[in-house]
């Protein structure tokens, strides 16, 4: 006769609890988000989970550093502007995929992969010449851009690039006669359906730009 083992439950880990607490956060946010509803997901009771993170700010810490995880941090001594911005679209990407993670990126206490990559970037920066406060001013400018892009994404909420025309159509249609009295918002109205709005291609246009200003004041700061 075969004998029959039971199946194992999957022991309990930090990273068991983190990974699933992400996507937990990913598919509900952060508003429903709740220990006891985290221990429910991984089928053990709510004081089982603080075997492995002390509370739920602690909780929260790794969760926004797993995030970290996935933002390719730049090359220290690397072409500053490739590596740059190569970091800056992977980070809308994750922030793309961890939306409630938006707002506490730069308010929790920092983890491994945070502290990788915030000295990587600010590597990048000094060893490309810029001076420390130039640097700090960079840095700055690059995560106000990346996040409240991010943010602005999430907040809109356009599913492809046709979604930004047919939003605009629809205001149009609600306000039919204030177009007159706003000709450039009728120009936006009737144009964009015909465009388009691709948030990808919006934001690298802009991250462009900043990486061109950066590239002068870096020039000038030499001098």
């Amino acid at each position: 006769m075969t004998r029959r083992t039971p199946s194992s439950r999957i022991p309990l880990s930090r990273s068991r609890v983190l990974e699933a607490a992400v996507a937990r956060a990913d598919q509900d946010g952060l508003e429903a988000f709740s220990m006891r509803r985290l221990a429910q997901e991984l089928g053990v009771v709510p004081m089982a989970l603080y075997k492995h993170v002390a509370s739920k700010d602690e909780l929260l810490d790794g969760m926004v550093d797993l995030v970290f995880a996935e933002i390719a941090a730049p090359e220290i001594g690397g072409d500053w502007s490739a590596e740059i911005r190569r970091r800056a679209l992977s980070a809308r990407d994750a922030l793309g995929r961890h939306g409630w993670a938006i707002g506490i990126m730069e308010t929790r206490s920092p983890g491994p992969a945070n502290l990788h990559n915030h000295n990587a970037v600010m590597g990048c920066l000094r060893e490309a010449g810029f001076p420390f406060e130039a640097a700090i001013h960079a840095y700055s400018v690059l995560d106000a851009y990346t996040y409240g892009f991010a943010l602005q994404e999430k907040t809109l909420g356009f599913e492809t690039p046709q979604s930004a025309g047919e939003a605009a159509r629809r205001r149009a249609q609600a306000n039919a006669a204030l177009l007159d009295v706003y000709p450039h918002l009728a120009e936006i109205v009737t144009r964009l359906p015909e465009t388009g709005y691709d948030p990808a291609v919006e934001f690298a246009w802009g991250l462009d730009l900043i990486l061109d200003g950066l590239e002068r004041r870096r020039h000038a700061g030499r001098r």
